[in-house]
């Protein structure tokens, strides 16, 4: 192969293989005993803003969510065990510019972690929640609150008979209580207004119940951390990644991008070794075209007449 060829080929190779979706794939490699989950949760009111999860002090590859508005909830994305920066920018901003604002945590493996924004737009801030898996339920259903009202300083919530929690205050989430399985209903009260809404709890699931504001209102959402058939966890109310983001559990986008440019290259040097064959290939002599003329006529069958 020329030089030509494989200055294309390496390109080729660059390309596929050191780009950003690559580059992000140690984020989304973990598997087995050395991965967490994170989701992200945005409970401020306002204009969203796009989410960045990258290893503690390396910046330059992030992990790139979009919310689509104020309570809606990423799936959970498995990420090696380590240090990680969460980082929020309006829409637009340059990943290296500024925060609107940050912080750091650190992911255990087996652990899910919750990151939520609370606050109006004005003031934001990040609180990392530890999530608890199903089998920490066992026949029984886990409730937890997180208090996201900027309206209603403090909200006393109960699902059925049991209050979980009495005038809970602005940014604050309870620890998980154990409630019976079935169709309960919860209710928020507060000095300012009162939501009421039937939820289903399924024997064995974690669930966190947010106090959001309406439009007239507190406003309830039922967030399921862990369904009760599964040990991986759901990532509730869903709104999914970016382009390069993976689908929870699953393998990334590398083995695909491996094998794109495998394909790419099988067919790339296909193509420099056919113009090759044919730049090389002997040209027909007059006397052996004539010949092979002839043997064609003489094996041509008669006209039927």
């Amino acid at each position: 192969m020329r030089l030509g060829g494989r200055l294309v080929l390496l390109t080729a190779v660059t390309i596929l293989l050191g780009g950003p979706a690559v580059a992000t794939a140690p984020l989304a490699s973990a598997t087995g005993a050395g991965q967490g989950f994170v989701r992200c949760a945005d409970l401020s009111p306002g204009t969203p803003e796009v989410v960045y999860l990258y290893p503690f002090g390396n910046p330059s590859h992030p992990m790139m969510l979009m919310h689509q508005g104020y309570g809606s909830v990423t799936e959970y994305m498995p990420v090696s065990a380590g240090q990680y920066t969460l980082a929020m920018r309006p829409p637009g901003a340059s990943a290296s510019s500024p925060p609107t604002v940050s912080t750091s945590f650190m992911v255990s493996a087996g652990s899910n972690y919750t990151v939520a924004s609370i606050g109006s737009e004005s003031s934001r801030r990040l609180k990392v929640l530890t999530d608890e898996m199903a089998t920490a339920a066992g026949s029984k259903v886990l409730v937890r609150v997180i208090q996201a009202s900027v309206k209603q300083p403090q909200v006393t919530v109960s699902v059925g008979s049991d209050v979980l929690a009495r005038e809970l205050g602005f940014g604050l989430a309870t620890a998980y209580r154990e409630v019976q399985p079935g169709t309960p209903t919860v209710t928020f009260s507060a000095s300012g207004g009162r939501a009421v809404m039937g939820v289903k709890l399924g024997a064995g699931s974690v669930h966190t119940i947010v106090v959001l504001d309406g439009v007239s209102g507190l406003k309830i959402d039922n967030l399921t951390d862990a369904a009760g058939s599964v040990d991986m966890p759901n990532g509730g109310a869903a709104t999914g990644f970016g382009g390069t983001a993976p689908g929870a559990g699953g393998p990334g986008l590398a083995p695909w991008l491996v094998t794109l440019a495998g394909g790419v290259l099988l067919a790339l040097a296909g193509g420099f070794g056919l113009r090759r064959s044919r730049r090389t290939a002997p040209a027909a002599s007059p006397a052996g075209a004539a010949a092979a003329e002839h043997a064609g006529q003489a094996v041509a069958p008669p006209a039927s007449r």
